[in-house]
C-alpha cells in the first residue's frame, strides 16, 4: 500500500527525504495491532479532524472514562460518546460516510497514535473504519500528569471571524495544538508542539509557525499542498478551554526551512469544554528553542 499522494510526494522531493519518507511508510497499514488496540483503551481523550456540512475543516476534542474509545475489530474503533450540538463537528460525526482523522495522543508516556477512515453513527457515538494506522516517535510533545477530572459546567460558545485578546493570548502561551487537513484520500488529524511562543499571532486572522523537523512523511504539509483548508484546536490543559480555528493554510519554503501560513476564518471558544485537568508540561528535550525575536 502507498500511503502517499501527489502532495506529499511533491513535499518529500522538494526537502529531499523521499527515501527516508518510504522507510516510514512502511509502517503505515490499515490493522489495529494489540499493543494499538491496548493503547487506545487506556485513553481519556481523542481529537478528530474532518469537515463540516460546508466543507469547512475543524478539530474537535472529545474526552471519557479510559474504554470509551476502543478497538472492535482489526480495522474497526467505536467511540462511546459524541460531540456537544454546538461543537462544529457534531453533524458530520451524526453522518453515514464522513472522512475523519483521529490522534490518541497520551501526555504521561509521550506517545500518539493515529488513525484515518471512514465514520459512521451508531445509537451510542460512532465507529471509525480505518484506512490508515500508525503510530508517530514522541518528538515534540510535552509530558504532563493528570489530576482529578472536574464537571463541564454549562457556557455560552464564544464564536467570532478573529482572534480575540485573550484568544490571542491562549495561543501564545500553548505548546501543543492540533491540526486537521484533507485531500482526496481523507482526512488526517495530526499535532505540533514546541515551546511557548512555537505559534505567533501576527494579526487577529493570521498564525505562523516553523515546520520542525519529523517523520519526513509530510502528510499533513502534503494535503496544504493540495488543498488549503485546514481546522486547528488548541487546548489550555489547565481549565479544559477549547479553541478551535477553521481556514485556509498555506507552506513557505526557504533555505531556513519551513514556515506554516495560517489565515483564520471562524473561531469558535468553549470555556471548560473538558473535564480533564493535566499538571504544568515538563517540555520535549527535541523542542527547538526559539528566535530572540519571537
Amino acid at each position: 500500500m502507498n500511503p502517499y499522494h501527489d502532495g506529499s510526494r511533491a513535499v518529500q522531493n522538494r526537502v529531499g527525504v523521499r527515501e527516508a519518507a518510504d522507510h516510514v511508510g512502511r509502517s503505515i497499514g490499515r490493522d489495529i495491532r494489540d499493543v494499538a488496540a491496548t493503547f487506545l483503551g487506556l485513553q481519556p481523550m481523542l481529537v478528530i479532524g474532518a469537515a463540516d456540512g460546508a466543507g469547512r475543516m475543524w478539530g474537535s476534542l472529545l474526552t471519557g472514562r479510559p474504554g470509551f474509545v476502543r478497538a472492535t475489530g482489526r480495522r474497526q474503533i467505536s467511540v462511546a460518546d459524541g460531540l456537544p450540538d454546538s461543537d462544529p463537528l457534531a453533524g458530520a460525526l451524526a453522518t453515514e460516510g464522513t472522512k475523519v482523522g483521529t490522534i490518541a495522543l497520551d501526555p504521561r508516556t509521550r506517545r500518539r497514535m493515529r488513525l484515518n477512515g471512514t465514520a459512521g453513527p451508531t445509537a451510542r457515538g460512532f465507529t471509525v473504519e480505518a484506512e490508515q494506522v500508525f503510530s508517530n516517535c514522541p518528538k515534540y510533545l510535552q509530558k504532563r500528569e493528570p489530576g482529578p477530572p472536574v464537571p463541564v459546567p454549562s457556557g455560552a460558545v464564544r464564536r467570532g471571524r478573529e482572534l480575540t485578546s485573550g484568544q490571542e493570548r491562549l495561543v501564545h502561551a500553548s505548546d501543543t495544538f492540533f491540526i486537521a487537513t484533507t485531500s482526496a484520500d481523507g482526512a488526517d488529524a495530526s499535532h505540533r508542539g514546541g515551546n511557548p511562543g512555537f505559534v505567533r499571532v501576527t494579526s487577529p486572522n493570521e498564525l505562523t509557525w516553523q515546520d520542525y523537523a519529523g517523520n519526513s512523511m509530510f502528510l499533513t504539509l502534503g494535503n496544504i499542498e493540495n488543498d488549503p483548508r485546514a481546522g486547528l484546536l488548541f487546548l489550555d490543559w489547565s481549565t479544559g478551554t477549547t479553541l478551535q480555528l477553521t481556514g485556509t493554510a498555506t507552506t513557505e519554503f526557504s533555505a531556513q526551512g519551513r514556515t506554516t501560513r495560517f489565515t483564520v476564518a471562524e473561531a469558535v471558544e468553549t470555556p471548560h469544554a473538558s473535564p480533564l485537568r493535566w499538571s504544568a508540561p515538563e517540555y520535549s528535550p527535541a523542542n527547538p528553542p526559539l528566535p530572540e525575536s519571537a
